[in-house]
């Protein structure tokens, strides 16, 4: 399997690979720093970012790197009331500076409208919460980074669709720390306006990946499927456009919020459907050993015969489980020629997001990314943080 060969600049990323770091004219190694439990805070545990000012001179070093207090030292940002009618419009990125974050409640960002099952993990990952909406998953990242709002509560995997691409991708390109998980039962139902009934229907609305996960009901029920950006939405628009031969599948709490009839429950293909959530922050949190906690991190290898697997057994090595693995396309250079100059072979290069089941504040984690720093091109820590042992 093919792997990166050199580190990725980015105004997002925090480096613990090879080489050095330059910022006012000093330098020194990268270094797994220690991470003590008594440390008032946790900036330093996982390294530095770097502006939108960093130039790739060529060489292997990352210029103009800053610590988390510098990074928003200078910022300024406008704040302004915002009024919150009954059904807010989502937040796009360029409605940052009508937003306000202050008040005692926190503020979490959410991707999609009232209704849908991110808010609900919201609300469950921060209770007594201001869910505010955002209308994609890029726009939640935006604003809290922004500091229009304090956390953002976004999908990452589902027990039956898979991984979320789009929220790994954007975890690298962006600065923010996971700083905890929330699982979230999945419970799909038929909506429809009152006086509809489920033979009246010709087509369904949804989210792709819901509309997936109903395909063998929804096919014996011989509707068409069409493809929406959020299962509230999909459940906002029959409601709205008072549609008689359309339903949508959606969420219990959307069919109260837009006033439709459920005209069936549990409408997945398979009971067990869990969606993992990760709640993200712009400061990590300090980790510690007092309950489960699980580590998250990103890292590239070098090309070669079982470097992945040399990659993998420094966790192995030390006892250290594994809970997820996901490879994605290294963008800003999928393809490498082969260092064997009688082969003409080219490698698609390949980050590695794996989760781990250790606190950062172990020992035999801090061991683990060290030995791992020893021959990895790029690495980062994405957060450490509890692992969600509630019940579903």
């Amino acid at each position: 399997m093919a792997t990166a060969t050199s580190n990725i600049r980015s105004p997002s990323i925090t480096l613990f690979g090879k080489g050095t770091v330059s910022y006012q004219r000093t330098a020194a190694p990268f270094q797994i720093p220690q991470f003590p439990l008594n440390r008032p805070r946790l900036t330093a545990l996982f390294a530095s970012l770097h502006d939108g000012n960093n130039k790739d001179d060529g060489s292997n070093k990352i210029t103009k790197s800053v610590g988390l207090e510098e990074l928003f030292e200078d910022s300024s940002y406008d704040v302004v009331s915002k009024d919150s009618p009954f059904h807010p419009r989502p937040l796009s990125s360029t409605q940052f500076s009508n937003s306000v974050s202050a008040g005692s409640r926190l503020r979490v960002a959410y991707q999609g409208v009232r209704g849908a099952y991110s808010e609900a993990a919201a609300e469950k990952a921060y209770p007594n919460c201001e869910a505010v909406p955002c209308d994609q998953f890029d726009a939640a990242f935006e604003a809290v980074e922004k500091w229009i709002v304090d956390r953002a509560v976004l999908p990452i995997e589902n027990s039956l669709g898979g991984s979320i691409h789009r929220n790994y991708d954007l975890l690298l390109r962006h600065s923010l720390h996971i700083v905890g998980e929330v699982k979230l039962a999945v419970r799909h139902c038929l909506l429809a306006n009152h006086g509809v009934r489920v033979e009246d229907l010709q087509r369904v609305l949804s989210h792709p990946q819901a509309l997936a996960q109903c395909e063998n009901t929804l096919t014996k029920l011989g509707l068409s499927r069409e493809a929406t950006d959020d299962t509230a939405l999909a459940a906002k628009y029959v409601a709205f456009n008072k549609l008689k031969d359309t339903g949508a599948v959606a969420s219990s709490s959307a069919a109260k919020i837009y006033g439709l009839n459920i005209l069936a429950e549990d409408v997945q293909d398979y009971c067990d459907n869990v969606t993992r959530f990760l709640m993200l922050a712009r400061e990590p949190i300090i980790p510690g050993v007092e309950k489960p906690f699980k580590t998250s991190i990103v890292f590239s290898l070098e090309e070669g015969p079982g470097v992945l697997f040399k990659g993998l057994a420094v966790f192995a090595l030390r006892q250290i489980n594994l809970t997820k693995i996901e490879s994605r396309p290294l963008r800003n250079q999928p393809l490498r020629a082969s260092d064997d100059s009688n082969n003409g072979s080219k490698y698609f290069d390949y980050l590695f997001y794996v989760d781990f089941e250790a606190s950062m504040a172990e020992e035999r984690a801090q061991n683990a990314l060290r030995h791992l720093k020893e021959f990895a091109t790029f690495l980062r820590v994405l957060g450490s943080y509890p692992v969600d042992t509630t019940m579903l």
